[in-house]
């Protein structure tokens, strides 16, 4: 007999204000615009969390039409906030003047670009591994622009 594995497939009714209000924060921070919610995205993010979690195997969508960001933690749970924190603790590496990382940093202008105007973010989890996606509209990112 196989074992049952047992995959969130709605986030909890407190992701979408604790999510949105992460990334707001962040946001503010630069004087942007706030994020609005997007269920449309949320749903969309939340097929794919649990698309990642059923495969085991952690990669963006292809063909993706959004900006996303993903986070996995095993082992862990992290809140919606921590997650965002996570993400966007890669500014430390971000220089706007050269618009430049010095490592990795396109989940934090993700979440900056300013012409994004809505996010929707999920989570697919099982007894050991938590996958986050975020969805983003208009997709930041673009070669060449800065993200404000």
């Amino acid at each position: 007999m196989g074992r049952l594995v047992c995959v969130l497939l709605l986030a909890p009714p407190s992701v979408p204000h604790e999510m949105l209000t992460a990334h707001n924060a962040i946001r503010a921070r630069l004087h942007l615009p706030p994020l609005a919610w997007s269920n449309r995205l949320a749903s969309f993010a939340q097929q794919w969390a649990n698309t990642l979690l059923a495969r085991k195997h952690f990669a963006h969508r292809p063909h993706n039409p959004y900006g996303e960001n993903l986070f996995e933690i095993t082992g862990a749970r992290l809140s919606p906030a921590a997650v965002v924190r996570d993400l966007a603790s890669e500014s430390r590496v971000y220089h706007y003047g050269s618009n430049t990382c010095g490592s990795i940093c396109g989940h934090y202008t993700q979440i900056i670009w300013r012409a994004t105007t809505e996010v929707g973010c999920a989570v697919a989890q099982n007894s050991h591994t938590q996958i986050w996606v975020c969805n983003y509209n208009p997709p930041g990112n673009i070669i060449g622009q800065r993200p404000y």
